[in-house]
């Protein structure tokens, strides 16, 4: 079974799989999937099909371009020219882009066939995805479970076989989570590393650190070829820098005396028990392939959680919701769930404001000192599995959790601007997949992606959800 982005791309170039045959596979799994996923936002089955075309000529002449005939997807938070970019919303829904995206214009150049649009929830603000434009979206594995947010069509799409591969953003978790539910991979870059100049919303300061582009996929080795197209110096992005790609020796890593650290939960917050098998798993596994693995406990970041809150929702609530406050009424309960509890709490004022820059400062250089020896996290992708639509509490060792707790292991590394790589190691009880997270100081995307294609290697071909079609 064909399941893989690099094994389809290889198949192209050999002339063993024609790209015409295989965007119509992937309309073909549309039709059988999306109407109980609803995963798409817009489809582009015309431009796709002209596209697939345009690539199996240029193979066929031996000009192929990196991803030449391969169907991959778009969050609906990136512009694509001529298109609505909705990011979820109503307020967004009747305005089209004139540019592409960097990324998506990346993807484009690169001769990727893009398929369409995936949902995502209003104002990229909730970890499920559900909107007023299309309504929610569902998990392949279980469709009374949600596939996550805000990049919950992307990862439906591809954990459903219709895509091999796309974009997602992620400020507090929302590429990694969704991999985790979905049993895909998903990278976190660190910030400039993927452009995301022409995302909506922009990605700018203040708390600019935290939003990022990153690509998705269902191995770590699909998603390492999707971040050499990718990850480019952009001057449009405010925070991109010019670092080259530099591919890691694991062998060197090994016998260097570098060691990855393992930290078991955030600050003693439970993880169910499938995901902390999963979390064993790898160490276990990474010992195995000659890694130094050993406990690791971070220091002195207690608060980290708190105040990638206090970026992410308190510093916006008011303001946000302020500006559309004559148009409440076209709003969804998942674009303003989060903001609603932020306003529960004390305004942010000016002091507190400088005062928690600062602070993430400090925090930020603490983390990175004490990674100098460790220079690899493993932590577990969130404290639970693919929950119930609109659930907010579950039982992990023996005490219930809510969001924020179950999303702690994620999002201080948006705080920190820190590389994190999700990708899928176990199932639960009730069949849903369990993902491992690596976590890496910044500009250390290549390292991760080595380690967890070495951790897929030895864990062999994962799942795939009930009813996916093999592509020959």
């Amino acid at each position: 079974m064909i399941v893989t982005l690099v094994e389809v791309s290889g198949l192209l170039r050999a002339g063993k799989l024609s790209p015409v045959e295989l965007a119509k596979h992937a309309f073909a799994q549309y039709e059988q999937h999306n109407p109980t996923l609803n995963a798409f936002i817009l489809t582009y089955f015309d431009q796709a099909l002209s596209a697939a075309r345009e690539s199996e000529r240029r193979l066929r002449e031996g000009c192929g371009r990196p991803l030449e005939g391969v169907p991959l997807t778009i969050k609906d938070s990136f512009d694509v020219a001529g298109s609505f970019t909705s990011c979820g919303s109503l307020l967004y829904a009747g305005s089209k882009a004139a540019h592409d995206a960097t990324s998506a214009r990346r993807l484009f150049e690169a001769g990727a066939v893009i398929l369409g649009k995936t949902s995502c929830p209003e104002f990229l603000m909730n970890y499920e995805t559900d909107n007023r434009l299309i309504g929610r979206t569902t998990n392949p594995w279980n469709r009374e479970r949600t596939a996550g947010g805000s990049s919950g069509g992307e990862s439906a799409a591809i954990a459903a076989g219709i895509s091999m591969g796309g974009i997602g953003s992620d400020g507090g978790g929302s590429i990694r989570w969704p991999a985790h539910a979905c049993g895909i991979a998903g990278l976190k870059p660190t910030p400039g590393r993927v452009s995301a100049a022409g995302h909506v919303p922009e990605i700018a300061h203040p708390g600019g650190l935290l939003g990022v582009g990153g690509p998705m996929a269902r191995t770590a080795a699909d998603v390492k070829m999707l971040f050499e197209v990718l990850a480019h110096y952009d001057p449009e992005d405010p925070f991109s820098t010019p670092v080259p790609q530099r591919w890691r020796d694991l062998a060197e890593f090994r016998t260097s005396g570098s060691r990855i650290g393992i930290v078991e939960n955030w600050y003693g917050t439970p993880v169910q028990a499938a995901i902390a098998a999963a979390v064993e798993k790898a160490a276990r596994t990474l010992t195995d392939l000659g890694f130094i693995v050993e406990p690791f406990r971070p220091r002195g970041l207690e608060r980290a959680e708190a105040l990638w809150w206090f970026f992410f929702a308190q510093l916006w609530a008011r303001v946000f919701l302020k500006s559309v406050e004559d148009k409440r009424s076209e709003l969804h309960w998942a674009g303003v769930e989060l903001f609603e509890q932020a306003l529960a709490e004390p305004e942010p004022t000016i002091p507190k404001l400088l005062e928690n820059f600062a602070l993430r400062d400090k925090m930020r250089t603490s983390l990175l000192e004490q990674m100098e020896t460790h220079r690899v996290l493993l932590l577990p992708a969130a404290g639970v599995t693919a929950f119930p639509h609109r659930s907010r509490q579950w039982l992990a060792e023996g005490r219930y959790i809510g969001l924020r707790e179950a999303m702690s292991p994620l999002t201080p590394f948006n705080l920190f601007g820190m590389p994190g790589l999700v990708i899928p190691l176990g199932m639960d009880e009730d069949g849903m997949p369990c993902g491992i997270q690596l976590v890496g100081r910044p500009y250390d995307e290549e390292l991760l992606l080595e380690i967890g294609i070495a951790l897929e290697t030895a864990r062999g071909p994962f799942p795939t959800p009930p009813g996916y079609k093999a592509i020959i």
